[in-house]
């Protein structure tokens, strides 16, 4: 059993039967009355999301949740492929269960796929990954980094807004937990 003051994103804990991850945890508190935590939180395994507020001193049961390195293969018909990198066995993921991971992933990338009990519940990417700009507006000249940007499409589908001077076929690195340009990336 946990706080529900100790939960913060990216947590996994039980509740009702159902699995339940953490998105953003904050202490509230209002003019009047006790502190609560404001919480947004997702259903892992309906993928719906709301929010909610609880009591700090309430206790839920914390999920155990396993990881194992795997190396993603390709996407067919709504599912993804997966294959351990040691005993080579694969896993399906349905694509609507990680939609937000797989805009930072590319085929042959190595991830982390995230077990509750024997069911596959998630992935965990990496905090920054390097992509490559496939479409963007022409840089402009004498452009500096404290312009407002522009948005670029990266070859996995994903828009990030970058500086003025990136130019498509650059590779960037991006922060997966926030979907946004961090530098360019070193070739």
């Amino acid at each position: 059993m946990i706080a529900v003051s100790d939960l913060r994103a990216g947590m996994t804990f039980e509740l009702d039967g159902k699995l339940i991850k953490v998105l953003d945890a904050s202490h509230h508190k209002p003019g009047k009355g006790n502190t609560v935590m404001r919480m947004k939180l997702r259903d892992v395994r309906s993928g719906a999301t709301y929010d909610t507020t609880m009591r700090p001193d309430e206790k839920v049961k914390k999920a155990h949740i396993d990881t194992k390195p795997v190396q993603f293969l390709y996407v067919q018909d709504d599912i993804a492929n997966f294959m351990d990198l040691e005993t080579y066995e694969q896993y399906e993921v349905p694509t609507e269960l990680i939609e937000d991971e797989l805009k930072f992933m590319l085929e042959n990338m190595e991830v982390k796929i995230q077990f509750f009990g024997t069911e596959v519940i998630g992935l965990a990417v990496p905090t920054s990954v390097v992509l490559k700009v496939v479409e963007t507006q022409p840089s402009i000249k004498g452009a500096t980094v404290t312009g407002s940007g522009k948005p670029a499409t990266m070859e996995t589908g994903l828009v990030v807004n970058v500086p003025d001077f990136v130019e498509e076929g650059e590779l960037l690195e991006i922060n997966t937990q926030e979907g946004t340009y961090l530098k360019r990336a070193s070739k």
